[in-house]
């Protein structure tokens, strides 16, 4: 008799266990997204259980969420990428980031936010009118702190719905003081602002906008080794992707330095890499630039150690940017954040 209750209790309290654990990865938690604790070990192993997948999937990235998350409109928001200004924080909660070219040497990223709502986001940075072409993509809410004149005009002329730091009070922007940087490298909000703020202003709740094409597995794409990815915009600019063999991630490197989240001290990571040829030319004395996004021109798609040429399309300003394999047909990318770096045709590349 007390053997048969000592086996009931061991089991009891196996279950007890088990509840626990569920409980701290948050299955079954419909306001979360569905990358908790057990989710990252899959995303250290580059796998999914099928079981996680509570929920339906982002049309940013293809991870999985509750409907009530992934239905609202996206964030678009504007990050610093001077010296001076990193790390940025929050970045690594974007599902899709841009990189820039912006006045020589230097590039800004344009972080798009769905699911995610970083308790820290900054530094935040000024508009360019290629930005303002990109965003209209994604139908989102624009953070941002001024803008070149041209931006600034066609951000009012297109009736974007935007929150900017110039004309915003002082509760929704704020100078980050504790990280030893200095104006104008060190304005930041959070996400929780951004959404309150969005309803304070009477801007639509839910986007209209058209998403990516996922694969309903992990996959591996034919083409070539794309394991270390190099691009070189100039001598004082570089940024670098490295494979992670055992995550089926990239690693993220600017000018040599392992590049991470300042606010969450994690390495920012890639599934899919996007590198966009766009004509580009100096248009004033100030530097600033020319991108040609509408239209059509060449590029790579890297995912999973391996690369393919494509090619990518836009036919409008308001039109989503296609892009293609060497067959034509439109690409499909792996469910995890994506990098688009939007890059000069004669930007130097070195891909191994």
């Amino acid at each position: 008799m007390k053997k048969i209750l000592f086996i009931f209790l061991v089991f009891s309290i196996g279950l007890i266990g088990v509840g626990c654990r569920r409980n701290e990865v948050g299955i079954g938690d419909d306001e979360g997204i569905v990358i908790a604790d057990d989710e990252e070990v899959n995303k250290e192993d580059g796998k999914e259980d099928e079981g996680l997948k509570e929920g339906i999937p982002s049309p940013l990235s293809g991870i999985y969420a509750s409907k009530g998350k992934v239905s609202r409109r996206p964030v678009a928001v504007m990050f610093d990428n001077h010296p001076r200004a990193r790390w940025q924080a929050g970045l690594s909660e974007a599902e899709v980031v841009y990189e820039f070219m912006v006045e020589a040497p230097y590039t800004r990223y344009m972080g798009i936010f769905l699911i995610n709502d970083p308790e820290e986001l900054g530094p935040i940075r000024s508009s360019r009118p290629y930005f303002v072409t990109t965003l209209l993509e994604y139908d989102p809410i624009y953070v941002r702190v001024g803008g070149s004149e041209e931006a600034k005009k066609d951000i009012k002329t297109l009736g974007i719905a935007d929150i900017d730091g110039l004309s915003s009070s002082p509760s929704v922007f704020y100078r980050n003081t504790k990280n030893g940087k200095k104006k104008p490298h060190n304005l930041y909000t959070n996400m929780n602002i951004i959404r309150k703020t969005q309803a304070e202003r009477g801007y639509k709740l839910e986007g209209n906008f058209e998403g990516f094409k996922f694969f309903t597995e992990d996959t591996e794409i034919n083409g070539f080794s794309a394991k270390d990815v190099t691009i070189i915009y100039n001598n004082e600019n570089n940024t670098q992707y490295v494979y992670d063999e055992a995550k089926k991630n990239y690693k993220r490197y600017k000018d040599g330095k392992l590049h991470i989240d300042e606010y969450y001290n994690i390495p920012i990571v890639a599934k899919n890499i996007v590198i966009q040829e766009a004509n580009t030319k100096v248009v004033d004395k100030e530097g600033r630039l020319k991108i040609d996004l509408i239209g059509s021109g060449n590029g790579i798609y890297i995912t999973n150690g391996q690369g393919q040429n494509i090619t990518w399309t836009k036919n409008s300003r308001n039109a989503k940017t296609k892009y293609y394999d060497e067959s034509g047909r439109e690409i499909k990318f792996n469910s995890g954040i994506t990098w688009i770096q939007v890059i000069n045709t004669k930007t130097n590349l070195a891909i191994k």
